[in-house]
């Protein structure tokens, strides 16, 4: 389809498929292999980082090598995908909501700060592949969110402006990310996520199942107003 008039952007971890555990998991297996610690209260606030930053961050100081922190990190991420390729955290309501967004004529596209291995394989355990116009990794930013590389690059490929994009996502960073591209953010209440910490996005929703078509249309069009969906368990 040339030319769309609408585009919805996902955030992968968090959205598509509930990795929380699984990257958590896989932080602290590396962490420990290096001798290094690393707790849930320092990961929570990350989802949206790439590893190399996250890396930076918390161990900048013992890790000075450019070939130490490079394996560290792909360390790490092997260990993720061998967590997830065990037991796929599908999100309940993504594949649906995907064929629906596609079949309606929206645009599709990913947005994560992950390697593009990741994404890769979270595509071939969705069967969603095809449905995505355009997928962003982190291999091709060089700012993570709240940076909006990530989107802006998204919109760009899909050949849609940013006004009329959509981000789905379930990390302030992200949310703010998406907001600094001009576009409407539906923050949605994944593992370890309240709706207070996602207030800043124009729809707060608990599950993608009550996501539709015409409801990211009206957002966009700036038809649906502000609102917060309370209703998750926090």
């Amino acid at each position: 389809m040339s030319n769309p008039v609408y585009a919805a952007i996902f955030d992968m971890d968090g959205v598509l498929v509930d990795t929380y555990h699984a990257h958590f998991q896989s932080w602290l297996e590396v962490a420990r292999s290096a001798g290094l610690t690393f707790t849930e209260e320092q990961f929570a606030p990350t989802f949206g980082r790439t590893s190399r930053e996250i890396i930076a961050k918390f161990w900048g100081p013992q890790l000075t090598d450019e070939a130490e922190i490079a394996a560290l990190d792909a360390q790490k991420e092997a260990a993720f995908r061998r967590i997830i390729s065990r037991d796929f955290p599908a999100m309940p309501g993504a594949g649906k909501l995907l064929a629906d967004l596609r079949a309606a004529g929206f645009a599709l596209a990913i947005g994560s700060s992950g390697p593009p291995e990741n994404v890769a394989l979270v595509l071939e355990k969705l069967c969603a592949g095809s449905l995505f116009g355009a997928v962003v990794t982190g291999m091709d930013v060089t700012r993570g969110k709240p940076d909006p590389q990530v989107f802006l690059l998204a919109a760009q490929r899909l050949g849609v402006p940013p006004a009329r994009c959509v981000v789905i996502e379930d990390a302030a960073p992200g949310v703010d990310a998406a907001h600094a591209a001009g576009m409407r953010c539906v923050g949605l209440v994944s593992t370890g996520r309240t709706p207070q910490e996602l207030s800043a996005a124009d729809m707060v929703v608990c599950s993608l199942a009550e996501l539709s078509p015409q409801l990211l249309r009206q957002l966009i069009d700036g038809a649906q107003g502000k609102q917060t969906i309370d209703l998750c368990e926090t």
